[in-house]
């Protein structure tokens, strides 16, 4: 293993160590997050059916958060197990670890390549879209599903050079496909008048041009884990090991689509289009939180996971103990920016007066639990880094499954409008999911450190 990263992790300054790691990572997740919100600043601006247009990306949406969950399955599965590797010192583990990775993606970008493609009407019109707002949805998800495996192959395999100490590295692969997907949006979606097509061209190319960087830096002799010819195959024994991991990061990304569903569907049913477009644009604003949050608990996790495999347990409690402060700050500053600010970044998306008015309204209501929010998103990417699968699995379930969907189901049925009963069942969740969390991890810390 590299000797100054094992000297920098081991003994450069935590706080100073998790913000080199965080940072680059907070700035590779924002610029990820344009991917969305370019393609939907620049359709929710096309003359005369920019408020269509916006819906019906907002309809593929799940689906295309389903697509990135798979990267999340895998990538964020093997990377913390391939830090932890290191922290043992075991380092053609930690190689085999990302070969393995390397063909999941390749094989997983076949299989949902296929299956989309041949049900994704169907399964868009399952997910909400109307007559109306159909042929947008369809339209961009046709051509965005031909990138499939540049998407997962550049999400999938970053984690893998941040876990080595390249933060900055990292975030110039997301950095360099959102710069070309910024040029490619407007030059296709007007110059070109491809509307819908030309955003979601924009963004595969985008993607592909990251997935290219992706692999030469992880074949280049600069990563201290390299991508070898030999470890790529699908070994089962470390492929389970990889899928139990991630199935945490998975199952918060994939239900975040299925939640999508649930509240677009419910939205249609109470409010009609308008209200989905509402959600379209609330679901974005949360996507970029929760990135912010997750992205700065995963500049940590390289700490605490190379830590907690060495042995050296003050330093991971040390990274622990800031990682969740600082999220939680962060979290609570969200919260004000939603709450007294909401009309900020809702103009990013939208010039219609009627969809900015609504969306304000329901912004105030539908994040009044940011501000615990950013703890339990602290605590569930510390269980991963410290390869507790179960736990992290848990919480991840907690929130979505046990809690949210349920809620925006029941809610309308006693609660009026119910429209607004929809949108309250998301700080209910979130206010609870947060405080099971904290009381979850005081339970289970010491003795997980302990028996260690």
């Amino acid at each position: 293993m590299n000797q100054k990263m094992s000297l920098r992790f081991t003994n450069e300054s935590i706080p100073k160590l998790i913000l080199s790691l965080a940072t680059p990572a907070i700035a590779a997740q924002l610029i990820n997050a344009l991917y969305s919100v370019i393609d939907r600043m620049f359709v929710g601006r096309m003359p005369g059916t920019g408020t269509l247009a916006l819906t019906g990306i907002g309809v593929a949406f799940p689906i295309i958060m389903i697509i990135s969950a798979f990267s999340a399955l895998i990538g964020f599965g093997g990377a913390p197990l391939a830090s932890i590797k290191m922290g043992e010192g075991e380092h053609s583990k930690a190689e085999e670890l990302l070969g393995n990775c390397f063909a999941m993606l390749l094989f997983a970008s076949v299989v949902i390549t296929i299956t989309f493609i041949i049900f994704k009407t169907h399964f868009l019109t399952l997910f909400g879209a109307s007559s109306d707002t159909l042929p947008f949805a369809d339209d961009f998800l046709g051509i965005y599903l031909i990138g499939t495996a540049a998407a997962l192959i550049s999400l999938g395999l970053n984690p893998f050079i941040a876990v080595q100490g390249f933060a900055k590295t990292a975030m110039m692969t997301i950095g360099v496909g959102a710069v070309v997907n910024i040029i490619l949006d407007p030059i296709f979606i007007f110059k070109l008048n491809m509307g819908v097509k030309g955003a979601a061209l924009a963004t595969i190319i985008s993607q592909a041009i990251s997935a290219v960087w992706v692999l030469w830096f992880l074949t280049s002799k600069r990563a201290h884990l390299r991508l070898r010819l030999k470890y790529i195959r699908i070994k089962p024994q470390v492929a389970m090991s990889v899928l139990l991991l991630g199935l945490s990061p998975f199952i918060m990304q994939s239900t975040e689509s299925l939640v999508q569903i649930v509240f677009n569907t419910s939205l249609a049913k109470f409010g009609g289009d308008l209200f989905v477009a509402a959600m379209g644009i609330l679901s974005t604003l949360m996507q970029i939180f929760t990135l912010l949050l997750q992205s700065f608990a995963q500049g940590a996790q390289p700490v605490i996971g190379f830590n907690y495999g060495s042995g050296n347990y003050a330093r991971v409690k040390s990274a622990i103990k800031y990682c969740t402060v600082f999220c939680a700050t962060l979290g609570i500053m969200m919260w004000g920016i939603t709450m007294f600010l909401p009309q900020l970044p809702i103009q990013i998306f939208t010039n219609n007066p009627e969809l900015i008015l609504l969306t304000v309204k329901l912004t105030k209501i539908f994040f009044l639990g940011t501000c615990i929010y950013g703890i339990q998103l602290a605590l569930q990417q510390i269980f991963i880094a410290l390869g507790q699968a179960k736990v992290s699995i848990f919480i991840a379930i907690l929130r979505k499954i046990i809690l949210l969907i349920p809620l925006v189901i029941v809610l309308p049925m006693f609660n009026t409008p119910k429209t607004d009963a929809v949108i309250m069942a998301e700080p209910i969740a979130d206010i609870l999911a947060a405080l099971t969390c904290c009381i979850l991890f005081l339970l289970t810390i010491k003795k997980l450190l302990a028996a260690k």
